[in-house]
């Protein structure tokens, strides 16, 4: 890696980031350059992702779109599974195309739904599916999340990952907070017919994230996946336990995310302007809490913080059970802006222990004797593999959470009650799965008058 970088946009070579000497003299810099603008372009990704969260508040009779809840709650979806299945295509391509090739593309990508939202939502009587189409190119923003972790797990030595990977996607969740706070916005200023404002508004910012990453952006060579990581990710058990706990917090925030407003117009009767009045708070918190999660992470281990979180999900799922049983509009709001902070505290440690799992089998195969520089160069592109797989897997845990109130809402109760003891019931699962897959193993194999090593005492390595 060059101490100066004077070709920026083409590929660095001989990028090794558990080099001290060479990241303290000039990897760090380029790493937190690379890292800042990530944020930025996966910011306005979510904020596409979840447009329409905020679009179907705008969307009654009065401007000639009358559609039911259910209908609605569709158009919730769609994005969101869209993007959940372009997550592992993404995170290929920045491992074929390079971190700031892909960004750039990226970027510009995020026009197309944002334009045809613009125009759309203007046309009254525009049938339902039209809008199911619209939604769905939405998904790209969804799948920026995949491509942007990849890449950043390049740029940063293991030690430091917990806190970049958690202030990336950070960042990049405050986009769903971010559309919600400017829904709010429009509806209070110009009321709730103009949902056009709402889209309109990110055309220039897509336009000036796409020409930064152009301009400031790197790749590297050590992103480039090697034939078949993704495959030899799948064979990992590592990949489908985390993928499991990923849909618990990603699963969850997402979720929410896209369905709070909803929520609280079907159980309470909410207008449009009570709804965006709260549902920006939950998603800016649960974003905010990201990094933290990464950092406590770093910390006191992946596994520990992610046990604590899923217990503490476990009692929000109860408070909103109680909320819904007693009609409690303000205990309804603080479980779910509860669950939104535990989910990203959640989402940070998880992906911490994605890095530290495989940090960790390549320490052990050194210590069998091989080599140092190939085995953690393997360990960085199953991580990046792995971050894809679980990014899509989390993202499909959106659908589900969208798909559960669909049905607890058109059920005979017509009530929340259902889909949230379904949630309390994953979020014991999870808790049952990181007591037993890393924690319980690696206290019995540790030798009781030795100290564990830094990272098993963190959590149980699996082969």
């Amino acid at each position: 890696m060059p101490s100066k970088h004077p070709d920026r946009g083409r590929w660095i070579e001989g990028w090794d980031p558990e080099d001290e000497d060479r990241w303290e003299s000039s990897g760090r810099r380029i790493a937190h350059r690379n890292l800042w603008l990530s944020v930025l372009s996966e910011h306005i990704g979510f904020s596409v992702w979840s447009m329409w969260s905020v679009l179907v508040l705008f969307m009654s009779p009065a401007i000639g779109l009358g559609f039911t809840a259910g209908e609605k709650f569709l158009l919730v979806i769609t994005p969101t599974l869209v993007g959940a299945l372009l997550r592992l295509p993404y995170s290929y391509a920045v491992t074929r195309f390079g971190g700031r090739n892909w960004t750039v593309f990226a970027s510009v990508a995020l026009l197309v739904p944002t334009v045809l939202a613009v125009v759309f939502v203007q046309r009254p009587g525009t049938p339902l599916w039209v809008f199911l189409l619209i939604a769905a190119t939405a998904g790209v923003g969804g799948g920026n999340f995949a491509s942007s972790m990849t890449n950043i797990t390049a740029f940063f030595p293991q030690r430091h990952q917990g806190w970049a990977l958690g202030l990336n996607a950070g960042g990049g969740n405050l986009g769903v907070a971010v559309v919600q706070l400017l829904g709010l916005l429009v509806i209070a200023t110009v009321g709730d017919t103009h949902p056009a404002y709402v889209a309109a508004a990110y055309l220039p910012l897509i336009a000036l994230v796409a020409v930064l990453a152009a301009l400031r952006m790197d790749n590297v060579d050590v992103v480039r996946a090697a034939p078949g990581a993704q495959r030899e990710a799948v064979r990992q058990p590592h990949t489908w336990w985390i993928s499991l706990l990923y849909i618990g917090t990603f699963g969850s925030f997402i979720g929410y995310g896209f369905a709070f407003g909803l929520v609280l117009k079907t159980q309470f009767g909410s207008t449009s302007l009570q709804a965006a009045e709260f549902t920006f708070l939950g998603p800016l918190l649960g974003s905010l809490s990201r990094p933290v999660g990464g950092r406590l992470a770093d910390r006191w281990g992946g596994a520990r913080v992610t046990l604590l979180t899923f217990l503490g999900m476990a009692a929000g799922a109860g408070e909103l059970i109680l909320a819904s049983h007693t009609k409690s509009f303000p205990l309804f709001v603080a479980g779910f802006t509860a669950l939104f902070v535990l989910s990203g505290l959640g989402n940070g440690s998880t992906y911490k222990m994605i890095p530290a799992v495989f940090a960790a089998q390549a320490e052990a195969a050194v210590a069998a004797g091989e080599d140092a520089r190939a085995e953690f160069e393997r360990s960085r592109r199953l991580s990046g593999a792995v971050l894809g797989i679980a990014g899509a897997i989390g993202a499909l845990g959106g659908v589900a959470v969208n798909l559960v109130f669909r049905a607890a809402y058109d059920s005979p109760s017509g009530s929340g009650v259902l889909a949230f003891v379904a949630f309390l019931g994953y979020y014991a699962l999870c808790v049952a799965v990181v007591r037993t897959v890393y924690l319980r193993r690696d206290r019995a194999a540790r030798e009781p008058s030795q100290p564990a090593p830094r990272e098993r005492s963190r959590m149980t390595i699996r082969p």
